[in-house]
């Protein structure tokens, strides 16, 4: 593919203020648009298992939008049909308008060859048969998520209810207690969005122009990334995607933009939070390196002697910058910040508003700080959550 010329030259300031504003980090926060707006804004949320202070699908509006409610994100994502979930950046809450748009990962499932788990023979028949008779259900309730303790070990209705999830004909119309409830997809999409009548570059087209909106430049590889879409699929269609080709100091790489984001340069007020590892302004390590100078890995997964940062480590962003990171848990009604790393005193007054805000979120009352890296700023950081608690 033969890339045009650059027409528009990026310091590496100005897209990394682009890329706050494009995930609504930079600029007053719309509040009145919402959970739902940050999704429809942002394209997709991830999901993920682990909760500490929160999952991480309320920690991505949280850190936007400050404390909202948690009830009115469980409500935003998925009461009236507002959104649904399918593999995109990882397992996501997609908003329901971009339905149509995937229809190409789900005619590559479909196509698939193989496959993990066997499809026991009736199986699949029978769960669309019992959806039909009696509406959502959650795998226990189609006959039992395993057939053993064994995480993946899945019984024959869970195998055929996640294929059918991946071919489309059902979607997960919400989360109860952590379990996927699963409907047709002909009750729980939109009539008007439901038919897969858009063919594969109609589709890659919008989602390549949809992740270029969403983090306002981007290389092709964070182009990619932002759907896990593969690299000749964004070189088919960028060209006519919208997005326009720029250079960025320092990156080394071609890189394209959202127009709209170049129109004039980001202005507002920076916001301060805590981070989840699984947030999209930082879910790529190497796009968050280049524009952030910042390295960061999620470590749960990770044996604890080897961890560096602490489980579910979490950068925290001030000034447009990131400039340190918490591992949180909760006590009671105690937030503790069992490691606190910050990149020098300046940033101590942040990480503590930071950590002061996240504890009223989650209803605490008190925060406790077990170990700080740099043992020198323990003081200035404990003396900057006095106040803030004060």
């Amino acid at each position: 593919m033969t890339t045009p010329r650059p027409a528009t030259s990026l310091t590496a300031s100005e897209a990394r203020r682009i890329a706050l504003k494009a995930q609504g980090f930079l600029g007053t926060p719309n509040r009145r648009a919402g959970v739902r707006g940050t999704l429809r804004h942002l394209g997709a949320v991830q999901l993920d298992t682990i909760s500490v202070l929160a999952r991480s699908h309320e920690l991505v509006p949280y850190a936007r939008l400050g404390p909202v409610g948690r009830t009115t994100v469980e409500h935003a994502y998925w009461r009236d049909t507002h959104a649904f979930e399918y593999w995109s950046h990882a397992a996501c809450i997609l908003p329901i308008e971009e339905w149509p748009h995937f229809a190409f990962r789900r005619r590559a499932y479909r196509n698939r060859p193989h496959w993990n788990h066997e499809l026991p023979d009736g199986a699949y028949d029978q769960v669309i048969k019992q959806l039909r008779a009696e509406g959502p259900l959650t795998a226990t309730e189609l006959g039992g998520a395993k057939r053993t303790s064994d995480w993946w070990d899945w019984s024959g209705s869970k195998v055929a209810v996640e294929r059918a999830l991946m071919y489309g004909e059902v979607v997960c119309v919400e989360r109860r207690g952590w379990k996927r409830v699963y409907d047709l997809a002909e009750r729980a999409v939109p009539s008007a969005l439901l038919h897969d009548d858009l063919d594969d570059t109609e589709c890659l087209r919008r989602l390549v122009r949809l992740a270029g909106e969403s983090l306002g430049v981007g290389t092709r590889a964070d182009i990619a990334d932002y759907h896990r879409l593969k690299a000749e699929q964004v070189d088919a269609v960028i060209a006519d995607s919208g997005l326009v080709p720029v250079t960025v100091e320092g990156w080394g790489k071609p890189a394209w933009a959202d127009p709209a984001a170049l129109e004039a340069p980001p202005r507002g007020r920076h916001r301060t939070t805590l981070l989840s590892p699984f947030d999209s302004l930082i879910w790529e390590r190497a796009r968050t390196e280049r524009i952030f100078g910042f390295t960061h890995r999620l470590e749960a997964y990770v044996p604890k002697p080897k961890r560096i940062h602490g489980y579910f480590a979490m950068p925290v962003l001030a000034g447009g910058h990131l400039v340190g990171r918490v591992d949180p848990a909760r006590e009671g009604r105690t937030l503790v910040a069992k490691q606190v790393t910050l990149d020098g005193a300046k940033a101590a007054p942040a990480v503590a508003q930071a950590l002061v805000e996240a504890a009223t979120w989650v209803d605490c009352t008190d925060v406790r700080v077990e170990r700080v890296t740099t043992p020198e700023l323990r003081e200035p950081l404990l003396r900057e959550l006095t106040r803030a608690l004060a």
